[in-house]
């Protein structure tokens, strides 16, 4: 009795051993999903007030707003994009919106984050505010706020086409989850077709608050300000002046000023709540004669740019609520 449970357990224990010298067979690891280096952002936005660079576009109205961005990430680390959006505006030319056609290169090294390209602003639709060309002015197809029409007389005149391009450049650092600062600068040789040469510079930062504020409810939020400013050249002779005050006949030297915002957001999924504050300290009377805002009046605002002393609004303190949203095919219609 005693050999046979001895032979029973040597028995198992060569089983054992034998099982264990036998190869396992390989289990398949599943493959990585192939790298799609394609994506494409989009959104848009409805805002109270369009305000760019301390400046109002719509007249201190409503805008709406949308963008379509195609990419191409060449790799995790560089990214290649074109795009297109659009704003509703009011100018003086009549020219009920702008088109922006840009592309660029966004290389990223670690924390820090470039991009780099070309912005066009488009204004179609621009015509003479009295459908008369003025006569006798270099660079034809020019328009002259004119009683004639809805416009004021006062004095102001805008090019039809106000059309111009920009290259820039932005840098953006990110120090932990919470803290961003960044830089920017974008140039154009003529800044809103008025034969002005234009250079914006910024910096900017952002504090995003932990995900963890709002407990489970997927609200993020956000404070962010920016101080940036506009350096301006001088315009062509259609817009030159010639009073006591000065002779500016072969073009106006525009007045460079600062400008800052800043404010707070809140997010949910694809959309963000931004309420901002935004303020230059360009004078009104300098900023009607940059703008040429159709509703400036009055005459106590004389600059030697501007001897008529008409004053705009447009350049000065505005509170803006912006709701938008923002999309990218990869993340969101997967």
């Amino acid at each position: 009795m005693k050999k046979i449970v001895l032979v029973a357990a040597l028995l198992a224990m060569t089983g054992s051993a034998f099982a264990a010298d036998m190869p396992l067979k390989a289990v398949k690891a599943p493959a990585p999903a192939p790298f799609d280096p394609w994506d494409i952002a989009f959104g848009g936005a409805v805002m109270s007030d369009y305000i760019f660079r301390g400046v109002t576009q719509s007249n201190h109205n409503p805008s709406v707003a949308a963008y379509f961005e195609p990419r191409y990430n060449v790799n995790k680390d560089l990214q290649l994009y074109i795009g297109t959006s659009g704003e509703s505006i009011s100018f003086a030319n009549r020219a009920a919106a702008e088109i922006d056609v840009y592309g660029g290169i966004r290389p990223t090294f670690g924390a820090f984050a470039l991009d780099i390209g070309v912005w066009g602003y488009l204004y179609p639709g621009g015509s003479c505010a009295d459908n008369v060309l003025t006569g006798g002015v270099p660079g034809g197809g020019v328009c002259a706020v004119s009683t004639s029409t809805i416009f004021l007389a006062n004095g102001n005149v805008m090019k039809k086409d106000v059309s111009f391009f920009e290259v820039y450049g932005k840098g953006n650092y990110t120090i932990n989850d919470n803290w961003q600062f960044g830089v920017t600068e974008y140039y154009s040789p003529n800044f809103l077709n008025s034969g002005a040469w234009g250079d914006y510079a910024s910096v900017t930062g952002k504090y995003t608050a932990p995900s963890s504020a709002f407990g489970t409810s997927g609200v993020g939020m956000y404070v962010s300000g920016e101080f940036g400013r506009q350096w301006l050249g001088t315009s062509s002779a259609f817009y030159g002046v010639n009073s006591v005050l000065g002779n500016f006949s072969a073009g106006i030297p525009y007045a460079s000023y600062d400008t800052w915002n800043i404010g707070i957001g809140f997010t949910y999924k694809v959309f963000t709540l931004d309420l901002r504050y935004s303020d230059t300290d360009l004078s009104k009377g300098n900023c009607s004669a940059f703008t040429s805002a159709f509703n400036a009046s009055g005459n106590t605002s004389v600059t030697p740019i501007n001897p008529g002393g008409t004053g705009s609004n447009w350049c000065g303190a505005a509170g803006i609520a912006k709701l938008s949203a923002d999309l990218t095919a990869m993340t969101n219609l997967k």
